[in-house]
């Protein structure tokens, strides 16, 4: 993730700023969000680690949805709509894969 937005662009044309800080920041947002989904697992009780990488995935759902509205001028619902059918299309993928 970080890679691949760090060679993006240079940040001159589109104004996003500098390629080494946005892949920073994109690696680090990103292992953030994947320590936070398996850190709960460590806890002896399977049902109770669910439920807290729930809450987790929650909050960082609402998380990205404020940061959507704020930075980039999208209605917050709106956001959320969509940030919610893409995490249900991550589920089901899950699911699938699983499965097989």
């Amino acid at each position: 993730m970080a890679f691949s937005e760090a060679l993006s662009d240079d940040g001159r044309i589109s104004g996003r700023g500098s390629p080494w800080l946005r892949g920073i920041i994109e690696g680090f947002m990103t292992f953030l969000g994947a320590i936070g989904h398996a850190l709960p697992f460590l806890i002896d009780r399977f049902e109770t680690a669910l439920i807290v990488a729930s809450v987790v995935v929650g909050a960082e759902l609402i998380t990205i949805a404020y940061i959507r509205k704020r930075y980039m001028d999208t209605p917050f619902l709106s956001a959320a709509f969509q940030i919610i059918v893409g995490g249900l299309i991550v589920l089901a993928a899950g699911i699938l894969i699983g499965k097989s």
